[in-house]
């Protein structure tokens, strides 16, 4: 297949690529490069995939509408994988315009592409953050999501029903996913993960809101590319041809449009995690406990039937299975375990 990815030197889309690329297919990646945290992460992620056979990358904004065309023309993808956005709950409390300008603008910019280019599938990411104030857990597709509670989440949700409109109007297949607290090596800087590790080894004090009573559905990053990997293949069909219906889909009436949860379906304790971390650095963390951020929530959870039943597969790696593999690589990186 020949896949046009935006993202690539991110977390997330770096991991797809990877993965897509040892897989023998064509890859097309297109990343902004902001510098939201520090750009040479993002440079060493693309300079990682550019050693792979079968990589090409574009280097611009999703906001500059002609530059993706352009490269998205030059893929000619079968599939468009959209995963660029501004990220981070707490950052949209403060810069909220940049919110905005990726996931609104630079969305709508890809869903246009997607009109021109008629892909087979075109899968975009949205979050669990979607879930917002709703309290009944385990979250699943089928709840409401009309209470966002920070800017980013709300953004999200517009680009889960601006997708809804362009499936409907051009025929293009859509799936959404809503990721749950994702993990791992080559992580951002900003994420709990990396900064409680980079804390702990530098001796300096770890945030921990709500005084670590938060609830998290951790979702290792290789199990969540394997499942947009699947899901790839089950694109939603249109009204029109539909055989057999999947219990809890979420298929649209009017549409081939849907929306999938992408989590490890269970809950760890914040607290637990730190502990995780301190284990695998032989270290205790300085733990500075702070009441509930803005926007934050103090539980995430994810019903991951739909996932099971659409692929076959859902994410299981052990919480702390990832923490270990997620310190060894901070450690490599940048030092900090003795041999």
């Amino acid at each position: 297949m020949r896949i046009f990815i935006t993202g690539t030197a991110g977390f997330i889309g770096f991991h797809l690529a990877r993965l897509l690329l040892a897989q023998g297919h064509a890859v097309h990646g297109y990343d902004g490069m902001t510098d939201y945290y520090d750009v040479r992460l993002k440079q060493r992620r693309h300079a990682m995939l550019r050693e792979q056979p079968g990589f090409v990358a574009t280097e611009a904004m999703l906001e500059d509408a002609a530059a993706l065309e352009s490269a998205a023309r030059a893929a000619q993808p079968d599939v468009i994988v959209h995963l660029a956005a501004q990220a981070g709950v707490r950052y949209s409390l403060e810069n909220p315009r940049a919110y905005v300008d990726a996931n609104l603008i630079g969305t709508f910019n890809v869903l246009q592409v997607a009109q021109a280019l008629q892909p087979r599938h075109l899968l975009m990411a949205s979050t669990s953050s979607v879930y917002g104030a709703n309290t009944d857990m385990p979250f699943a597709e089928s709840q409401k999501t009309d209470t966002p509670l920070t800017l980013y989440a709300a953004t999200k949700k517009a680009n889960e029903a601006m997708a809804h409109a362009y499936a409907h109007i051009h025929g293009v297949p859509i799936t959404l996913f809503r990721f749950f607290t994702v993990y791992g090596p080559w992580g951002r800087p900003d994420m709990a993960l990396f900064k409680f590790t980079k804390g702990i080894l530098e001796g300096t004090p770890i945030d921990i809101y709500n005084h670590g009573q938060m609830y998290r559905d951790f979702t290792y990053v290789e199990d969540l590319v394997r499942a947009i990997r699947l899901l790839i293949d089950v694109p939603p069909p249109p009204p029109d041809q539909r055989e057999q219906p999947i219990e809890g889909d979420t298929l649209s009436p009017a549409a081939p449009w849907r929306v999938v949860n992408i989590g490890n379906s269970s809950q760890v304790r914040l607290l637990d995690f730190v502990e995780a971390i301190e284990a695998e650095l032989g270290k205790k963390a300085i733990r500075n406990y702070l009441p509930m951020q803005t926007g934050d929530v103090p539980a995430t959870w994810a019903d991951c039937a739909l996932l099971q039943r659409l692929t076959g597969y859902r994410p299981q790696t052990p919480f702390k299975e990832g923490v270990a593999a997620f310190v060894r690589w901070y450690c490599d990186q940048y030092g900090g375990l003795e041999s």
